[in-house]
């Protein structure tokens, strides 16, 4: 293995070890967006039904089509009273239909048309497919562009496997923050202020990612590393037989923060393939598309 390749640790302890491997190379500065979090009871400009009915909204997970307000009030931690008005709101507004024979609620067109405003806005999409697809072939691998949504990863962009799996990764997919390649990217690229307002989210909404995450401390770079790249890993820690690494960037233009990664199935993506082939084209990869996002 090379000199400035990450670290490999083996075993089934390697999970912390491996969330924070330092790949060093030339990375333009970042400066990673402010991810709002619910502000104080004393911020008077805070708007807590508002608050509440995104709150609902965002329960909706990747695959869901149905939720009854029963659901809605475990996940969002309400009184059942309150996600009804809530969701009979909603649906007046258009961002919820009522499904009677289910007795249950889902996503209404209004939501589309905030989905694909958002979606059309993001350049970087288009700009990252044709890299991200040739990256597909060459590692024989899934890839995703991702950006953090509270205590997850949002999949902005995806290209499946090119081999016959089965998948039901796909835009709009939301995964842990703290277990996976990506989620672990993001944290590593991010500031130590944004990167402590993540870490206080999990605490208060997924305390067992942030119990993970706490582990992961020691390893995440410090702000002078951060001037540089850093590799992540997620080796079995999301799911147990699946592979995968990212890298985070900053694509500008107002732009959040992101990350790429490069993983599957572990029977057709090892650890080594991943660090010895696919590390130093997805590392290429984030260069380009940094290149390109600045020329267009």
């Amino acid at each position: 293995m090379r000199a400035d390749a990450p670290h490999l640790v083996t075993g089934a302890q390697a999970t912390a070890r491996q969330a924070a491997m330092a790949y060093r190379g030339p990375m333009p500065a970042r400066t990673p967006p402010d991810t709002p979090l619910p502000p104080p009871a004393q911020d008077r400009h805070f708007v807590t039904a508002l608050a509440r009915g995104l709150d609902v909204l965002s329960c909706f997970r990747s695959g869901e089509k149905l939720l009854g307000n029963q659901e809605i009030a475990q996940r969002c931690s309400l009184p059942k009273s309150t996600v009804s008005r809530l969701t009979r709101t909603l649906t007046q507004l258009g961002y919820l239909i009522h499904v009677p024979d289910a007795g249950k609620y889902r996503l209404g067109t209004a939501t589309l048309a905030l989905g694909s405003a958002m979606l059309t806005g993001l350049d970087v999409r288009q700009i990252a497919r044709p890299l991200m697809q040739r990256l597909a072939e060459l590692a024989q691998a899934e890839i995703a562009l991702g950006t953090r949504d509270r205590h997850n990863m949002l999949y902005i962009e995806h290209c499946p496997c090119p081999q016959p799996i089965v998948s039901n990764l796909d835009m709009g997919t939301r995964l842990p923050l703290a277990t996976t390649a990506m989620g672990r990217a993001w944290l590593a690229a991010a500031t130590v202020a944004d990167r402590q307002q993540a870490l206080d989210y999990l605490q208060a909404h997924a305390p067992e990612q942030w119990a993970v995450a706490q582990a992961q401390l020691p390893l995440w770079p410090t702000p002078h590393d951060r001037v540089q790249p850093w590799l992540s890993c997620s080796f079995g820690d999301w799911q147990p037989h699946v592979n995968a690494i990212a890298l985070a960037f900053q694509p500008g233009r107002g732009l959040p923060l992101m990350a790429i990664s490069c993983g599957g199935p572990s029977r057709l993506v090892s650890p080594e393939m991943l660090l010895q082939r696919a590390q130093p084209e997805l590392l290429r990869l984030v260069q380009r598309l940094q290149q390109a996002i600045y020329r267009a």
